[in-house]
């Protein structure tokens, strides 16, 4: 099947929206989706990048550069790496970034909360008088997500070894098992938000990306469901904080990758009357704290309440049955006896007298790229713990080395890990983590978590499932004595929590931003909305509930604004677009102009040096398609980045509009070629200017080459377009050492290959080179 593309460029983003959503998960993919239905234009900033069913990792080195390491010493990979860890003292937390969030590598698991959970008084009063408003949204969620559970028995899909697993543990537990409802599509169809998709093939690949488009992530309905709605998505954006300025909302962004930074750039911003920030636990609080350092009024509770949500994870290595936990990693459907979806079934240990002693144990997968690495680790772990058990015998010595080298030589389908049961276990921490910044960077801070005596009832719980199998029963590698029982969670939720005023919470029960340390008023039109207004662990897979508490937060913002969100069925009408290598580099260009110059270059750039009114741009120059930007005749890009003009602001514009032609052919009698640039610019007060720059690449008396690729003449007109009057003059220039920094941001984007990014860069350098030869050289040879 073939997917549709649903982002942008950042370059063709607008100055202002109705709206603009931060994130697209579960959270900021439904705002997205229901503002546009309601009519608002609609503008998603994604921090990571866009990927397509067939583009996610199959084999480990292809993980590997996927991944990216937060940790305290400094970042690690890629910061649009799609596996994003943060390790901290105490908590970790293992989320993804790419558009979808973590809904494109988590389990896809719909299960809800026990009602105990939805009235503990963490919750606003609203929240929990009117549970209806909760349950009401769960099946609108539902709708979209489509979970449902694993189709055991019908064509194609036979009993699991990993189920037939988990039935014998809840067995000899004396609990019960179930089949979970997972949001997987288990036959090729049309979904409700008219998105074809292709059935699971049970590759056990889910946390990896599913590359058959059978998880029923954001990605497949409520992203392409806002964009069918006329939002505009743009990813490889990152958000750094939130401020106001003239009655709208300032989102100041980065574009990732550019390098922009190396010109020391400011943020980059687009202005709405309505905010909802919703890029996860981690994102959403990083980014509050960050607008709260920027001078924003916001509640002291921000940062605290993180929880968790009593994850662990646990294995039953080399059991006597085979299990087939490791996904089908670079194996193609057919090729290895099927896995099955990540999670499909549960040991449901919920009903207890007291809630925080309840727990669910979800049997889980190994994806086909980590399978030998997690083999090497848990039989060294193996090894270790059978090497101090009391009843260690030669014989079971004997048998766990022979068992080992199987695994070895045949690979991890084949010995113990074909026989290892991975579990993940939800259950009621303290939720009492703090997240603070630290060098500009989101911490986690929660020592001592993995010592609270739940995980010691979720230890004996596992050790009964395991022992179940007969297998070797092996912990978190982490969540050991010498590790001080450090913890690692896939669910991170808290840091804005709910309250019913500031003194309790970060917003209120419509998600609605307190605006100051006390009392209940709000900053009216900034929402957060996703897994960190969760004020208290779970005990399960949270993704249903923060979609339900999304969906309700849009359904409350109906009465406040006036709108109507239209829920009736609609086709996505996405075309399949091919996507091409481009080219992008960042130049910066700097030098001065005049307002009361407006008729001459050199007298503006003259009269604005003598006035110290000084103009400088940072732009980033892309093509996202070579090919066509070379052989068309304008040779045209897209620009996107900052003007800082003191005269004009006191504060860095953002442009818009952004057109970049290169080497465009005049009719001039000596050859001459031009480099235009043409953008809009704003500023945070609300003012937008036109700006037209060119450059004249012509052979004049002399060395004139380098400058004249270095020189732009601009012009400022005091309006949205060239028709305005004109507002000033002044010249542009490029120095030396800013050049040099210029080559180095100079990257291939969208390759598909090592020698498709060489191709691309050497059919960028031959027609660079060859404008400057028909101007400089080629003349000079007729002579």
């Amino acid at each position: 099947m073939n997917f549709t593309r649903l982002a942008s460029a950042p370059s063709n983003m607008k100055n202002k929206y109705d709206v603009v959503v931060v994130g697209s998960g579960y959270g900021a993919g439904i705002a997205a989706s229901r503002l546009a239905r309601a009519g608002k234009t609609v503008c998603v900033l994604e921090r990571g990048k866009e990927f397509l069913p067939g583009q996610y990792p199959r084999t480990p080195a292809a993980a590997a550069e996927q991944m990216q390491i937060d940790a305290p010493e400094g970042h690690i990979g890629s910061k649009t790496g799609l596996f994003d860890l943060h390790l901290n003292s105490g908590m970790s937390a293992y989320v993804g970034c790419g558009l979808g969030g973590t809904s494109l590598i988590n389990a896809n698991v719909s299960l809800v909360p026990e009602p105990r959970v939805l009235e503990r008084n963490e919750w606003p009063e609203a929240l929990r008088k009117d549970p209806d408003s909760y349950w009401r949204n769960v099946d609108r969620a539902r709708h979209m997500l489509q979970p449902n559970a694993y189709p055991e028995g019908k064509p194609g899909y036979p009993k699991l070894p990993k189920s037939e697993a988990m039935k014998r543990s809840a067995h000899a537990m004396g609990q019960e098992f179930s089949y979970l409802d997972i949001n997987v599509t288990f036959e090729d169809r049309r979904n409700n938000a008219g998105v074809d998709q292709h059935k699971c093939e049970l590759c056990g690949d889910c946390m990896m990306g599913c590359n058959y488009g059978s998880k029923n992530t954001t990605l497949m309905n409520y992203l392409p469901d806002a964009r069918n709605h006329g939002a505009e998505i743009f990813t490889e954006v990152s958000v750094r904080y939130v401020s106001r300025a003239n009655d709208r909302w300032v989102v100041h962004y980065v574009i990732q990758h550019s390098e922009s930074e190396k010109f020391h750039s400011p943020e980059l911003f687009v202005t709405a009357g309505i905010v909802v920030v919703g890029a996860g636990s981690l994102g959403s609080t990083e980014i509050l704290l960050r607008s709260r350092e920027k001078g924003l009024a916001l509640s002291d509770r921000l940062g605290e309440r993180f929880t968790g949500n009593g994850d662990v994870l646990g294995f039953g290595y080399d059991c006597d049955t085979e299990i087939r936990t490791v996904g089908f990693g670079d194996f193609d459907p057919g090729e290895l006896p099927p896995v099955g979806p990540c999670i499909t079934s549960v040991i449901d240990i919920r009903n207890q007298e007291v809630l925080q002693d309840g727990m669910v144990i979800e049997d889980g997968n190994v994806p086909g790229p980590l399978g030998a690495m997690a083999g090497s680790a848990l039989s060294v772990e193996a090894g270790i713990v059978g090497s101090q058990a009391a009843d260690e015998t030669l014989k079971k010595k004997i048998r766990r080395g022979l068992h080992d080298a199987e695994g070895i030589l045949a690979g991890p389908h084949h010995g113990p890990m074909s026989r290892t049961q991975a579990f993940l276990v939800m259950t009621h921490d303290d939720g009492d983590g703090k997240m603070h910044l630290k060098d500009d960077r989101l911490r986690i801070d929660w020592p001592g978590v993995g010592k609270e005596a739940i995980f010691q009832k979720v230890d004996s719980n596992l050790r009964s499932a395991v022992n179940a199998l007969n297998g070797d029963f092996l912990v978190n590698p982490i969540w050991t004595k010498a590790m001080n029982y450090d913890l690692i969670t896939v669910h991170p939720l808290g840091g804005c929590v709910m309250g019913d005023d500031a003194s309790r919470g970060v917003v209120n029960h419509k998600g609605q931003v307190f605006s100051s340390p006390t009392g209940a008023d709000v900053h009216q039109g900034f929402y957060v909305c996703d897994g960190s207004i969760v004020p208290v662990p779970l005990g399960v897979n949270p993704l249903i509930t923060i979609s339900a508490l999304a969906e309700r937060c849009c359904e409350l913002m109906q009465d406040d604004y006036n709108f109507k969100i239209d829920y009736s069925y609609k086709d996505f009408a996405g075309k399949t677009e091919e996507v091409k290598p481009g080219v992008q580099f960042t130049e910066t260009m700097k030098g001065f102009f005049s307002v009361d110059v407006k008729d001459d270059f050199e007298k503006g750039e003259k009269a604005g040096e003598a006035g110290g009114s000084s103009f400088q741009f940072i732009l980033t120059i892309r093509s996202d398609d070579v090919h066509t930007m070379v052989q068309d005749a304008q040779h045209q890009a897209a620009l996107a980045g900052i003007v800082k003009a003191p005269v004009l602001s006191t504060r860095p514009m953002t442009i818009s509009n952004g057109i970049f032609n290169l080497f465009v052919d005049t009719d001039a009698p000596v050859p001459t070629k031009l480099m235009k640039y043409r953008m809009n610019i704003h500023s945070e007060e609300g003012r937008t200017y036109y700006f037209y720059g060119y450059k004249v690449i012509r052979d004049d008396k002399g060395f004139d080459m380098w400058k004249d690729a270095c020189t732009l003449f601009i012009t400022l007109h005091d309006g949205a377009d060239e028709s305005a009057p004109v507002l000033g003059k002044g010249v542009l220039v490029i120095k030396n050492e800013d050049f040099a920094i210029q080559l180095t941001t100079m990257r291939v984007i969208h390759a598909g290959s090592a020698w498709d990014e060489a191709k691309t860069m050497t059919e960028f350098g031959k027609y660079f080179s060859s404008a400057f030869y028909e101007i400089y050289v080629k003349p000079k040879l007729k002579l």
